[in-house]
């Protein structure tokens, strides 16, 4: 851009940095939402709960399939998104 096109569209600044901002805020909330490893940190701690006698075999077994499920879908997800890139 030329400067020109800089003194032209200088009214326009602070939208442009509120779409960048607005931008990164998404990058971030996705990054979060798609991130794996909360999910295992879960799953190694139902392990530990089983393990300690604090949950019973079947609330074992319903939420661990319901956490690798989870898991399932996220790792799908990077994956396609390395795909894509």
């Amino acid at each position: 851009m030329g400067l020109i096109t800089h003194i032209v569209t200088l009214p326009f600044a602070p939208v442009r940095g509120a779409a960048w901002v607005l931008d990164q805020v998404v990058v971030t909330a996705e990054r979060e939402y798609y991130d794996p490893g909360p999910v295992r940190e879960e799953l190694a701690e139902l392990e530990r709960d089983l393990l300690a006698g604090r949950i019973e075999e079947e609330e074992f077994d319903r939420r661990e399939d319901e956490l690798l499920d989870r898991l399932e879908w996220l790792e799908a997800h990077q994956r396609r998104l390395q795909a894509e890139s």
